[in-house]
């Protein structure tokens, strides 16, 4: 505890490094404070009243990344996520069409043109998402008053549309400014500050639960042993890889030998990251989503009964949906071909294992095998939530036990805290991982 608090110290001896977080705080903040801006013409006071007709729905789902944006109908109300959708439509372009396949392979020129290519993107997506969340905000009513105070619904809907755009792309400069001149990667910090402003309210939820229910403080000692054993199991399995070594061949140019070393190729445990989460609850929040809108209906509200998110029927289903989302975006995001392919130009080969197809098919088997603990593991972590609700805990803090919350709150800290430690050691200070340096993990 002690080497913690003097690497804390050690931050803010660096110019560069201060600035750099002061800066982001500083962005972060306002990131914040747009967040709780209310647009022009809805009645924002008679929004609040509102109960839910659904606890599990796309927008429950969106506001969750937003930090209660969305509930607050501010200029914030679609954060990043326009961006995120770009950007995931570009890479699903990149397995089907030739273009955006060759601009993968152009090195940072291709990237920066993908880049550019996804902000453009991004101005439709925000536009359509805000047009869709403008004709529900028009169509909402509390006894029978709407909850906009423009009698025009075009002209609300036009300057909604127009602030939720313009709120979007702000953010995204917002991020890409991150991103340069402070710490981190800018996008993944705005999504994670509006995560953990959920934590303060879970927690006084919770603590009210358990005064006002007069729950056993043995059990919430429990719940806070299991909620450090979740965290150290998600960093572990964040960290995993399997390194497959590579050799090259020895070169004679001149004088010089070039070649003849070892390298390693790292296959992430969790290839996938958090992505196949973020797919599969969209598609089990789209029933939800739609029954939402029939709330009179008693047919409707039978077929609700089905899709109850604490039900056992509905961990099935999206925990497959989870394994299934695993296997899809691994084969999108890493190409045993093209790494295959790579290696052979380069002059590299697997020992005991011929260049060209067979290594392909070698790393394909092993990228099939590592990824199906990675899967089932963040198929568990998916459902934590729904297990503990089911034993009273509040669904507010639940949801920081597993599931999307909590693996991009571990993976957004520890990007931020390997930026931070090189920093660091550049410097020669003493980082924070010293001794236990969150080193990927070797299996096989």
């Amino acid at each position: 505890m002690i080497r913690f608090f003097e690497s804390f110290r050690n931050i803010f001896k660096i110019e560069e490094l201060r600035s750099r977080i002061l800066f982001t705080l500083a962005l972060l903040i306002v990131v914040r404070i747009g967040a709780h801006i209310s647009l022009p013409g809805i009645d924002v006071e008679a929004l609040s009243k509102m109960s839910p007709s659904s606890s599990n729905t796309l927008f429950d789902l969106y506001d969750l990344f937003v930090g209660g944006a969305f509930k607050n109908a501010a200029v914030f109300a679609l954060g990043i996520m326009p961006y995120i959708s770009s950007s995931i439509i570009i890479q699903l372009f990149g397995a089907i069409f030739p273009y955006f396949q060759k601009l993968q392979k152009e090195g940072e020129e291709g990237r920066k043109k993908i880049n550019q290519l996804t902000r453009i993107g991004t101005i439709p997506v925000a536009a359509l998402q805000a047009w869709g969340v403008s004709v529900n905000w028009v169509h909402k009513s509390v006894d029978g008053m709407p909850i906009i105070m423009i009698e025009s619904a075009m002209i609300f809907t036009i300057t909604t549309v127009i602030f939720l755009t313009a709120g979007t792309i702000f953010l995204m400069w917002l991020g890409e400014q991150i991103t340069e001149k402070g710490i981190g990667n800018g996008i993944s910090l705005i999504i994670f500050i509006g995560i953990i402003d959920r934590l303060p309210y879970a927690l006084f939820g919770e603590y009210q639960s358990v005064v006002s229910e007069g729950r056993n403080l043995l059990l919430e000692f429990v719940y806070i042993a299991g909620f450090i054993a979740i965290i150290l199991g998600v960093i572990a399995v964040t960290v995993a890889t399997r390194k497959i070594p590579v050799q090259y061949a020895k070169r004679v140019v001149g004088r010089k030998v070039f070649g003849g070393v070892t390298q390693y190729i790292p296959m992430r445990v969790n290839q996938a990251g958090v992505m196949p989460l973020i797919f599969a609850q969209a598609i089990m929040f789209v029933p939800n989503t739609i029954l939402s809108f029939f709330p009179n209906s008693e047919l409707m509200a039978k077929i609700a009964g089905f899709m109850d998110y604490t039900s056992i029927g509905y961990s099935v289903v999206y925990a497959s949906l989870i394994v299934f989302f695993t296997y899809f975006y691994t084969a999108i995001a890493f190409n045993p071909k093209d790494v295959a392919d790579n290696m052979k130009k380069q002059g590299g080969f697997i020992p005991g294992v011929r260049p060209g197809k067979p290594t392909s098919d070698y790393i394909d088997n092993i990228l099939t095998k590592i990824t199906l603990p990675g899967a089932f593991f963040l198929a568990i972590v998916a459902i934590i939530p729904m297990i503990l609700m089911r034993f009273g805990v509040t669904s507010g803090l639940a949801s920081f036990f597993g599931g999307t919350s909590l693996l991009i709150i571990v993976g957004v800290a520890l990007d931020t805290l390997q930026q931070i430690e090189s920093h660091l050691l550049m410097r020669h200070y003493d980082g924070f991982m010293k001794g236990t340096k969150l080193k990927s993990r070797r299996y096989g």
